[in-house]
Parts: structure tokens; C-alpha cells; sequence
């Protein structure tokens, strides 16, 4: 039973670790624009990443399905998981990147699993609707990786296309009162973007939960537990084809995700709306409302994609548009190489915390 709880606790702990980035993203040009002070940007998003994180369950159906095998996982290897994920989100933190709590968490997950299944690269590269196709098979690289690349370039495209419109548009209009008018469209984008973060990132951490109470319950580790905690077994994972997510547990992960912004997102803040590149209202309308219609896409096909990486991809994207100069190419680098160590190195920290408790006993 302990380790059930300690499951859970760190689950908590990790989407309050994705407050310190995600949903940092999610507010930071709302803030870097003044369009809202910060703490009425924190309870925007709070607010909004509630509401997105009740609707819908096919990123968490992804993650429960379509990643590993459901045999080889036990709660030590979701406890590795999520041990070897908060370390990586704490350094790059610390470091002032924007890196991809998401698929921190996928590599984790993956990594802990091999180690699970002692080497067998088999046991992650399985998706429940195997067909005919080869592309059918490997859920890993195609519900992962190729999303992962895909969403920020789709954003980055979108939003030079879209600042170059309003450009074109709006060009013989005073500055002054542009920005007003942006300014006041920036509360809506960027509860839109709030919303479309909690559809898509919050959906993760419950899928990892819903594999741990899964385990917990078939290996008989709430069998003696008392019966008000009889809401943690949970013996099916499936309901008609969908995946069955308790509101309690929709609810906590919001509520952590909130606490996680208002107590160490500014690092990030920070990086994401002053040193990508200067935002007026229009930059920072444009970069959220891309971002989060691509996010409310990809969790509508059950897709895990990044926060950190699209809305990092649309703010350069108003940046590109204006003149490649407007970007600081040094922050920019330091983002991309945060990005392509966020797989394999959560993947390699899961890896090893799994060895370590199979280790220890």
C-alpha cells in the first residue's frame, strides 16, 4: 500500500514539476506583452487547465495503450518513471529551459519499462491496434516522436504565415491601438492556449496513474487496504473502447498544475517571453492561438505532443516573420539541444532508477 501512495504522491509532485514549465508556457506572453499582470495570468490558466483537463481521454488512452506493454509494468516501474522525469524537469528548470515535460515523462516511462523487461526492445514498441502496416506497429516513433517534430514546425509555419497576415492587414494602423486591441484578444488566446494545455499535458501524468492503479490492483497491493480507499482499484483500464478516468484524479493533476506555475514558472516565463524574441499583443495573440489549435488537434487523435515545443515554435515563428535577427540564436540553440536530450535522457534516468530498485528489492 505504501508504494501505491508513494506512486501517487510522486505523480502529484511531477505535474507540479510540469507547472514550472508547461503551463509557464502556456502564460508567458501573456505576461511578456502586459496584456495581464501575472497573478490574474495564473488564475486564467489555473482556470482554463481545469477545464481542458476534464474533457476528453485519448492522450491518456495513448499513453496506457499504445506505449508499452501493459505486463511488464508494476508500480517500482511507474515509480521510476516518474522519479527519473521530475529529475529532468528540476535541472532544466534550474537551467531556464523550456524542455517538454511530456515527453520527459514518455522517455521515463519507456526507459523504466526496457529495464522491466530486461533489454526486450519489444516490450515498447507495441500499440494495442496493430494492423497490417508497418507504420501500425511502433507506437513510440509514431504517436511520439513523429508528432514531436511535426507540431513545432506546423506552429512555426503557422505563425510566420499568420504574423505576416496581420502585417499585411493591419499595416496602416496606428501601433498604439493595435496593441489595445490585441491586448484585449491576448485574454481570450490565452485561455484558449490554458485550455488546450490542460487537454493535452494533464491527460499524460493521468494515463501513468491509471497504469499504476492498474498494476496495484491486479498484483494485489490494495487487497488490504481500508474501504474508503476503495476509489484506487481500478482492475479495468478500458470502458467500451475508451479509457476510464476517475474526475477526482482529472481534478488533483489540475490543481497541482496550477500550484506548479504560481510557485516556479518564472524562470521559464522568463526565457520563453523575453529571450526567444520582443513581443507586442499581436506576436503573443498569434503564437498562443496557433499553439493551442495545434495542441487541441493532437488531443482530439490522442497525440502527447509538447507544449513546451509548440508554443516555443510559434513565439519564434512571430520572431522569423519580422526578420531573422529578431530571434536570439543563442537561446534558441540552447532550446534545441535542450529538446533532443529530453527523450533518450529521461529515458536513460528511468532506465536506471528501474535497475536500482530491482537492485535493492
Amino acid at each position: 500500500m505504501f508504494s501505491v501512495i508513494l506512486m501517487l504522491v510522486l505523480a502529484l509532485v511531477f505535474v507540479y514539476t510540469n507547472g514550472f514549465h508547461d503551463t509557464a508556457n502556456s502564460i508567458a506572453t501573456v505576461v511578456a506583452t502586459r496584456a495581464l499582470p501575472p497573478r490574474q495570468a495564473i488564475v486564467l490558466a489555473t482556470v482554463m487547465n481545469l477545464a481542458g483537463s476534464l474533457v476528453g481521454t485519448a492522450v491518456a488512452a495513448t499513453i496506457v495503450y499504445d506505449l508499452v506493454q501493459p505486463d511488464v509494468i508494476t508500480v517500482p516501474t511507474i515509480i521510476a518513471a516518474l522519479v527519473g522525469a521530475i529529475i529532468w524537469n528540476l535541472s532544466t528548470w534550474w537551467w531556464g529551459l523550456p524542455t517538454s515535460s511530456s515527453h520527459a515523462l514518455v522517455g521515463a516511462l519507456c526507459g523504466a519499462a526496457f529495464a522491466a523487461a530486461h533489454g526486450n526492445w519489444g516490450e515498447i514498441v507495441w500499440v494495442r491496434s496493430a494492423g497490417e502496416h508497418w507504420w501500425q506497429w511502433n507506437g513510440v516513433i509514431f504517436k511520439v516522436v513523429v508528432p514531436m517534430v511535426a507540431s513545432p514546425l506546423f506552429g512555426l509555419v503557422a505563425a510566420v504565415s499568420a504574423t505576416v497576415f496581420f502585417y499585411l492587414v493591419l499595416r496602416n494602423r496606428s501601433v498604439g491601438r493595435v496593441d489595445r486591441v490585441f491586448g484585449r484578444l491576448q485574454i481570450l488566446s490565452g485561455g484558449y492556449i490554458g485550455f488546450a494545455h490542460g487537454n493535452n499535458d494533464a491527460q499524460k501524468t493521468l494515463g501513468v496513474v491509471v497504469l499504476g492503479l492498474v498494476a496495484a490492483t491486479n498484483d494485489g497491493l490494495l487487497d488490504r487496504s481500508p474501504e474508503w480507499l476503495s476509489f484506487l482499484r481500478c482492475s479495468e483500464v478500458a470502458a467500451d473502447g475508451g479509457l476510464a478516468v476517475s474526475v477526482w484524479l482529472k481534478i488533483a493533476c489540475a490543481v497541482a498544475l496550477a500550484a506548479g506555475t504560481a510557485a516556479g514558472g518564472w524562470r521559464i516565463i522568463q526565457t520563453m517571453g523575453r529571450r526567444i524574441t520582443e513581443l507586442r499583443p499581436v506576436h503573443g495573440f498569434v503564437a498562443e492561438t496557433t499553439a493551442a489549435t495545434i495542441l487541441t488537434a493532437a488531443a482530439a487523435w490522442g497525440f502527447p505532443v509538447s507544449t513546451t515545443h509548440t508554443i516555443t515554435a510559434t513565439v519564434a515563428g512571430v520572431g522569423l516573420s519580422r526578420r531573422l535577427s529578431a530571434l536570439h540564436m543563442q537561446v534558441v540553440k540552447r532550446i534545441l539541444v535542450a529538446w533532443l536530450l529530453t527523450l533518450p535522457a529521461a529515458g536513460v534516468a528511468g532506465y536506471l532508477f528501474m535497475l536500482l530498485f530491482e537492485t535493492s528489492g
